[in-house]
């Protein structure tokens, strides 16, 4: 159908106009216009989405009765896996910390943000893994788990939680070039 109206429309734009710029004029918005509809149509190997019942119909047994619905299955809460990439600790860079804004709320790993926990945010190390971080200015150093994704600073290599933040007294600052390593008996 659209190769046939495609000819009829060149034929119709080559006919009626003695001028070639205002031809190919035309026949770019027809083609154009083509192109415009070929995009709006479905790929048949695409199935359009179909609407499920919530609950099915129980079947009936021999005598009319309705045999109990069966017990709903609980749904278990999605969480997001570490990627594959592979952290190699030591590792030293800037620490930067997050708090009242995020607390409260659900973190990569599922949990919910703790901001009196001890906790951190890293780009890749897996989720649940302990790393002792020491602040370089002053030594003091704190056991955290990884349980959300970040930062996403470009210079910042860990976001700790507001309560590791107050153990290595980088509140005031914001940021502190802090040293990764695994916690020692690891």
């Amino acid at each position: 159908m659209a190769n046939g109206f495609s000819l009829s429309l060149l034929r119709f734009v080559g006919c009626g106009f003695s001028d070639r710029r205002p031809c190919l004029l035309a026949m770019c918005l027809g083609l154009l216009l083509l192109q415009g509809c070929a995009l709006l149509q479905r790929p048949s190997d695409i199935a359009a989405p179909t609407e499920t019942p919530a609950q099915p119909a129980a079947p009936k047994t021999s005598v009319g009765v309705q045999p109990a619905p069966s017990q709903p299955v609980p749904v278990k809460p999605t969480t997001k896996t570490s990627p594959a990439v592979e952290t190699k600790l030591p590792q030293t860079g800037e620490a930067s910390w997050y708090g009242a804004q995020h607390h409260g709320k659900q973190t990569a790993s599922g949990k919910i943000y703790d901001q009196a926990a001890l906790t951190a945010a890293h780009a890749n190390l897996p989720f649940g893994s302990k790393i002792k971080v020491t602040n370089l200015a002053n030594g003091k150093s704190v056991e955290v788990e990884i349980t959300d994704r970040g930062p996403f600073a470009e210079n910042r290599i860990i976001d700790l939680s507001q309560a590791a933040a107050k153990a290595l007294e980088m509140i005031e600052s914001g940021s502190a070039t802090v040293r990764l390593e695994l916690p020692s008996g690891q």
